[in-house]
């Protein structure tokens, strides 16, 4: 068998070790809390014991994984480096970020800036409330779209992102496709998005598409504490973000 395959979408021909890196580096991640042992990954990968090994050792001496005590293996901190200079030379997150810090200070509420990876959002800037009680989410965290008022803001624009099965994560999770059509629909009718305890309890969000690339990929949310929450904060929170995305949308870069 060659180590070489077609990729039928472009007609380039994909490196087998570059693939099979990628594919251990993802699922490193997914097993973050829980680092697997060389046997798991050889499963996961369906790949052969030595071959897995080699290209571990080789990421190790690299920096991009760690092995720990318990024999796991878990992702290094070349990781970490790269993934913040993805975001530190991201022109939207620039524009992005000193506006959600104004939005933080001025609403006392926690803000976030995410963006659509298939059919989950990656959280790219937490602006956290200087309040004691307050919302919080790292950068980099993936949840899934349907789960998070981010999301559905997106995938209001985005149908073809849907996926066919939706995820619980609460006992207030949307898993009925067509709840979730009905809840797109109003988020379109709206202008914006809202989310109540539907993927951490005791949280509840409202957020806005960002509509400066085509298709649009990113959103601004706003988390609140649903003992500070109230029709009146929300409607407050909802009109100063509108102005806040009129402000982004002026200042972005054109789409390229």
């Amino acid at each position: 068998m060659s180590k070489m395959t077609a990729a039928p979408e472009t007609g380039v021909r994909s490196v087998k070790s570059a693939s099979r890196t990628v594919e251990l580096l993802e699922f490193l991640a997914f097993r973050q809390a829980r680092p697997p042992r060389l046997s798991e990954i050889c499963q996961a990968l369906d790949a052969p014991r030595s071959s897995v090994y080699a290209l571990l050792r080789t990421l190790i001496s690299l920096g991009w994984v760690q092995n720990d005590s318990s024999d796991g293996y878990s992702l290094g901190i070349r990781v970490l480096t790269t993934g913040t200079a993805y975001i530190d030379s991201d022109p939207y997150v620039r524009v992005v970020r000193p506006i959600l810090a104004d939005l933080a200070a001025t609403l006392g509420e926690t803000f976030h800036l995410g963006r659509i990876d298939n059919s989950q959002v990656v959280y790219l800037f937490t602006q956290e409330s200087h309040r004691e009680l307050r919302a919080y989410s790292r950068v980099g965290r993936r949840l899934p779209a349907s789960t998070t008022a981010l999301g559905k803001a997106l995938l209001a624009h985005r149908s073809e992102l849907i996926p066919s099965t939706l995820p619980r994560l609460t006992e207030y999770t949307i898993t009925d496709p067509d709840e979730l059509a009905a809840d797109l629909a109003l988020t379109r009718e709206r202008g914006y998005a809202r989310e109540a305890q539907e993927n951490t309890l005791g949280l509840r969000c409202v957020a806005f598409a960002l509509p400066y690339t085509s298709p649009v990929r990113d959103a601004i949310s706003c988390s609140m504490p649903l003992a500070r929450w109230s029709e009146e904060h929300e409607a407050n929170i909802v009109e100063t973000m509108r102005s806040a995305v009129m402000r982004i949308v002026e200042s972005a870069p054109l789409d390229q």
